[in-house]
């Protein structure tokens, strides 16, 4: 996950989600309680709010923006009421180490601008080079040793993360298939 649940927001104690292991320190130590006042100043400018914390995000000016969004995040975030999961390959609290075959990846190809992945369904998808992102989750949910994980990372179906168990097994892992030809 880039980041921790927002299920049962309202009236949680930032930085405390056992199932989010990367809290900054700051947000940690803030002893902030989400509500509406506090999830405003936070969505409105987070460094603001909480200097020193890990958040990108660089807020939102906009009153009414923010209004929007809190209001559809009070309604989304309570229990029964989380919009639906997108269908694919991604989305949600995935555990890599479960993930079936046509997630499972057993080979990763290149040649000029395009990727090949294969997973151990036996199917073959083709991914533009920016559109497939390489990436590592060493964690409880990340994939075994040797078995990376193909997950949707957004877009129409062409933009894809493999997630390996280490850094080690990248490189050892993409075949140049030019060179084959």
């Amino acid at each position: 996950m880039t980041g921790p649940s927002l299920a049962n927001l309202w009236n949680r104690k930032a930085g405390t989600l056992a199932s989010f292991p990367r809290y900054s320190s700051a947000l940690k130590d803030s002893g902030i309680i989400w509500n509406d006042k506090t999830l405003d100043e936070w969505i409105k400018n987070p460094q603001t709010l909480v200097p020193g914390n890990d958040m990108p995000f660089q807020g939102i000016d906009n009153p009414q923006q923010r209004a929007d969004l809190l209001a559809f995040l009070k309604q989304a975030t309570q229990p029964g009421h989380a919009p639906p999961q997108m269908g694919g390959m991604g989305g949600g609290e995935l555990n890599l180490k479960t993930v079936g075959p046509d997630h499972r990846v057993r080979a990763v190809s290149y040649c000029g601008d395009t990727y090949r992945v294969t997973t151990s369904d036996g199917k073959s998808r083709a991914f533009w080079e920016r559109n497939l992102r390489f990436k590592i989750d060493s964690g409880n949910d990340g994939p075994k040793k040797g078995m990376p994980a193909l997950v949707g990372a957004g877009g129409m179906g062409d933009r894809a993360d493999v997630i390996f168990s280490s850094a080690e097994e990248i490189s050892g892992f993409i075949k140049d298939e030019c060179g084959a030809q």
